[in-house]
């Protein structure tokens, strides 16, 4: 009995620091975001050449699946390697869209604005991804458009490896794509404009990156290559911010780096890493001046590896990051596209990834994770996306505020019509904000302090929309008590919280 009595407490032990490893309380604020890859069709579509409604089709399983996760932002490609999945004079159309570049596509003609209306039909925000420096994907000109920069501007490009490149170090490029930035902006209902890892092109033994002219005609006195190649990408990077803030100030920038900064060997300052290239030394970008410098409003670094990684520990560079950054919100990249698909081992265990976002939620600078990318998860690894929706992702959370917010006040919405149903709750309400943002409703514990609230639902709004009904289905339990309900603005300030009671109202 002794010897069995023994077990059950080891085992009940065992059950606590399992549970104590997962039940983390749920954040109020949390980005909750996923990479949506479209170039050489990775995530969607998923083939170029399918018909209208099977691409409709497949965007919108992603959508409901992230949906059902709670995840609050896509971040969209829309521009691959010089493309566009939007009609522009700035670039042809993307042949991972219709199948040959330069094609608009059939029966298909704003892509972009239906991708952007679904989004915000689920209530998550949609973050327009761009490749800004690479020109193709390979080698094979002849398939691209005529309108192509290629062909329109055969003086910008560098050819390294299997590409061809935006050369960074020319005026031309940086106006070129400053303006590719401000058309986004200013023509569609986009939340934040996402650059991912690729500035200057991951290095390539035995190749050379030739902008040598291009150097010797601007840059400064006694700069050195490798500063003048980092000063090419900071200036695109504060004008894109410049350019975005301009245009509507409420939409956010933000970058996904490489996850290493630099290795410690080489630096004091760096990670206790051994990654064979890094984002300051290899691609030229440096993340940490364009927080420092106030021109980002979230960084994201890529940190594919394994928590206990041998040269590279996800906890390691999570923990740097934590350290590093100032003045901007701080996500995680994490790797969901290694489960079960990687040499190392740690990607078969089930709980990686959850200890990973464990990790995130410790440390108080980091507000949310990333995944890559979106196939990664659906139709697949099922165990470890019912162990994600269990123990992080029960409930929605709101979208994290920029740390460039603009404090305003907004009008506290006004309630028309509630209907209870059963336990379903129809709730109309209208609203007089000129940037509305997300109608959010909220199960109220205990009126006399709102404080103890838990967001059950969101709603988004678009700009234009003044008036909006939404169904809730409602617990028992969430029945008893006041439904509170408000709007958020574009820039995330809160007006007041009116309050329905499901009973009575």
């Amino acid at each position: 009995m002794r010897s069995i009595s023994y077990v059950i407490l080891i085992l009940f032990c065992l059950s606590c620091a399992t549970n104590k490893m997962y039940t983390i309380n749920v954040p109020k604020t949390e980005f909750r975001g996923v990479w949506i890859a479209t170039v050489v069709n990775i995530d969607w579509p998923k083939n170029s050449k399918d018909n209208v409604e099977k691409q409709k089709k497949d965007f919108i399983e992603i959508l409901d699946f992230y949906q059902n996760l709670n995840f609050n932002a896509a971040i969209v490609q829309i521009r691959t390697a010089g493309d566009a999945f939007y009609k522009t004079e700035l670039a042809p159309w993307s042949k991972y869209l219709t199948g040959k570049e330069g094609q608009a596509p059939t029966d298909f003609d704003k892509p972009l604005e239906w991708m952007i209306a679904e989004t915000h039909k689920r209530g998550m925000e949609f973050h327009a991804w761009l490749n800004p420096y690479r020109a193709t994907f390979d080698l094979d000109t002849l398939a691209l458009s005529k309108t192509h920069d290629y062909y329109q501007h055969p003086d910008w490009m560098v050819k390294y490896g299997k590409k061809f490149y935006y050369n960074p170090g020319l005026p031309e490029v940086q106006q070129k794509l400053t303006a590719v930035i401000e058309e986004i902006t200013a023509n569609y209902e986009i939340d934040a404009i996402h650059f991912d890892d690729y500035f200057y092109p991951y290095k390539i033994q035995g190749e050379t990156f030739n902008d040598s002219i291009a150097f010797q005609t601007n840059r400064l006195p006694n700069q050195s290559l490798e500063d003048w190649r980092r000063s090419n990408v900071d200036s695109l990077v504060k004008k894109a911010h410049q350019t975005i803030k301009n245009t509507k100030p409420w939409v956010q920038f933000g970058i996904s780096p490489f996850g290493v900064w630099k290795n410690k060997n080489t630096d004091p300052k760096g990670s206790d890493t051994q990654a064979g290239q890094t984002t300051y030394e290899d691609l030229y970008a440096d993340p940490l001046l364009w927080s420092e410098k106030r021109w980002l409003d979230y960084l994201v670094p890529q940190i594919y590896w394994s928590l206990e990684h041998p040269k590279a520990s996800h906890r390691t560079i999570a923990n740097w990051w934590s350290n590093a950054t100032t003045n901007t919100n701080l996500y995680i990249g994490n790797g969901t596209y290694k489960i079960k698909n990687n040499s190392d081992k740690a990607w078969n265990k089930k709980n990686e990834i959850p200890k990973q976002l464990s990790l995130a939620r410790e440390r108080i600078e980091i507000t949310g994770n990333v995944f890559f990318s979106a196939k990664s998860l659906i139709g697949q690894n099922e165990n470890v996306t019912n162990l994600l929706k269990r123990k992080f992702y029960k409930f929605p959370v709101q979208n994290p505020t920029s740390p460039r917010k603009i404090n305003r006040s907004v009008a506290p919405i006004k309630i028309k019509t509630s209907l209870l149903v059963e336990n379903k709750l129809e709730v109309c309400i209208s609203h007089k904000d000129s940037i509305p943002r997300f109608v959010h409703f909220y199960a109220i514990k205990n009126k006399a302090a709102i404080n103890e609230k838990l967001l059950i639902q969101k709603r988004y709004l678009s700009e234009s929309e003044k008036e909006s009904c939404s169904q809730l289905q409602l617990t028992k339990r969430q029945l008893k008590n006041p439904i509170g309900v408000s709007i958020i603005d574009a820039f995330g300030n809160e007006g007041e919280l009116q309050f329905i009671n499901p009973k009575t109202d």
